[in-house]
């Protein structure tokens, strides 16, 4: 089996298990956006996931996500940063990617707005929550949602376009619901808020082994990569 057909069946597989699960949650398919996570997979694989539909490709790693940016491989669809985003590697990725999911500190937030305002643009942003509270991830915490609102509406050269989380993954369905769960309670308080710089649209949750349960409790953006790229 060639790895064409290979991702091309993948996908097919992970929009019907999408379908699915937003017909259940009372939405419409095309309500969800599918990001392949391309995390260590080469161009050429990438290209190939583009051509099978996905909606968004989403990189981990900066210089991995450059070095294949350099090659075309996201061409025709948008490039989101979904990985822990260090300081000093602000400056190479605002104005590259389209949407920069994994801002998860005040700090990220001042950065990405200065060169953003030194490119001339504005840089669309999500905001990470560790919504589990684990220490070894980043995010901010639940309480912090109201500081990084204020911080976002008056820092120029950004516009937050919604929350992304990572919940912690437990054997038992129902505590990772628990995540979900609170993670749309969030995204429903801050919808209801008028802030500058924030449009609230995106509720990024949900990965290979997790994306129909966070579907099910709301997510409309999922991050999908062995469920795409391995052979099955």
């Amino acid at each position: 089996m060639s790895n064409i057909a290979s991702i091309a069946e993948n996908i097919s597989r992970v929009r019907d298990a999408i379908a699915d699960a937003a017909i259940r949650s009372g939405r419409e398919p095309g309500d969800i956006t599918l990001v392949a996570a391309a995390k260590t997979k080469p161009a050429h694989m990438v290209r190939e996931a583009i051509g099978a539909g996905v909606d968004a490709v989403g990189e981990n790693r900066v210089q991995e996500m450059l070095g294949k940016h350099e090659q075309g491989a996201y061409h025709g669809k948008p490039l989101h940063f979904i990985g822990h985003l260090q300081s000093n590697k602000v400056r190479q990725i605002v104005g590259v990617c389209d949407l920069i999911e994994s801002v998860g500190s005040p700090a990220l937030v001042g950065l990405i707005g200065k060169r953003a305002v030194t490119l001339g643009i504005v840089q669309n942003i999500l905001i990470e929550v560790n919504i589990g509270r684990e220490p070894q991830k980043s995010g901010i915490l639940p309480e912090q949602i109201e500081e990084i609102l204020g911080l976002v509406s008056q820092t120029k050269g950004i516009k937050m376009l919604g929350l992304m989380a990572i919940p912690p993954i437990y054997e038992k369905n129902e505590r990772n619901c628990y995540y979900f769960d609170a993670m749309l309670q969030l995204f429903v308080d801050i919808m209801e808020k008028k802030y500058d710089n924030v449009s609230v649209r995106f509720l990024s949750m949900g990965m290979s082994e997790s994306y129909t349960d966070a579907i099910l409790a709301g997510s409309n953006m999922v991050r999908i990569g062995s469920a795409i790229f391995s052979k099955r």
